[in-house]
């Protein structure tokens, strides 16, 4: 059965807190995964790191890592100099998770967000090639440390590299590593995708992971996402990766300002049980 999980930040205004409250509540609300900081991680302590995954294996719940690389770790850069901070950086990371056991290392990790491109320019294949150069020395270093690098599709006022599905796999399909691989989120394929179904059965076999959310961020079940539309092709193509929701609804902090939240989406919100009926819908609408 597919794994649900979700984002730490559902519950923080700011990037860097303590993961380890999140392990025992996410459990509780009945997920299977939780997705925290690959950054905030990797900068951890090793006891910091093992006592994290200690708690993860005695409640039973996978991590995985979300990042999004800063302008000065961006591994598309033409500065040579800036591409190979990036380069250090993200192994640092792998690295990290290898030693955690392993697992998913998803957003960003082919660029830097938010990002646009240059003034005056149009033309995104140079800061491709350099992607695609960086991401080459990092699938070793992942494919050493049982770690997938899940490049992530985000919509057009976000980031420039990768907007579509259909960019994305033929970027994975260049790489050609098994630690390559894709990551979809129904936030931005609602925005740039003409077809949510159509782009997940594109993404085919070098789907690994699913980011969920409405059209405004909010938690699966309080919008007007087409989840019949997502589930059939999540079936047709034997999808078995994780289902990580990524709700933002609460304004404020550097989470809030990252995000563009300028307004709460949900007055005086219970976020526990927000998370726990999303969980539910979600099990019912993409498992069952």
């Amino acid at each position: 059965m597919r794994k649900i999980g979700i984002y730490y930040a559902f519950w923080t205004r700011e990037w860097d807190v303590d993961f380890f409250p999140f392990i025992q509540k996410v459990k509780s609300l009945g997920f299977d995964q939780l997705e925290i900081n690959g950054g905030t991680f990797a900068e951890m302590s090793a006891a910091e790191q093992k006592r994290l995954v200690d708690e993860a294996k005695r409640c039973g719940i996978v991590l995985s890592y979300g990042i999004g690389l800063t302008a000065n770790h961006d591994v598309s850069s033409l500065d040579e100099s800036v591409r190979q901070s990036g380069v250090r950086f993200m192994q640092q990371m792998i690295e990290a998770v290898g030693e955690a056991g392993g697992g998913m290392i998803g957003g960003t990790v082919h660029s830097a967000w938010p990002s646009t491109l240059p003034e005056g320019t149009t033309n995104k294949r140079p800061y491709l090639e350099q992607s695609k150069k960086s991401m080459r020395e990092l699938v070793k270093v992942a494919e050493d440390n049982g770690v997938i690098l899940n490049v992530e599709v985000i919509n057009r006022f976000e980031q420039y590299l990768l907007n579509t599905c259909e960019e994305a796999l033929a970027y994975v399909e260049d790489i050609q590593s098994p630690a390559c691989r894709i990551l979809l989120d129904t936030f931005h394929m609602n925005i740039e995708e003409d077809s949510i179904g159509g782009a997940i059965r594109k993404a085919g076999r070098h789907l690994a992971a699913l980011h969920l959310g409405e059209t405004n961020r909010k938690p699966p079940g309080l919008g007007r996402m087409p989840w019949k539309e997502i589930r059939e092709p999540l079936d047709s193509i034997h999808f078995d990766g994780p289902l990580v929701m990524e709700p933002f609804i609460t304004k404020g902090g550097q989470v809030g300002r990252d995000i563009a939240i300028w307004r709460d989406l949900i007055p005086n919100p219970d976020y526990d049980r927000l998370a726990r009926d999303a969980a539910a819908f979600v099990r019912k609408t993409l498992c069952e």
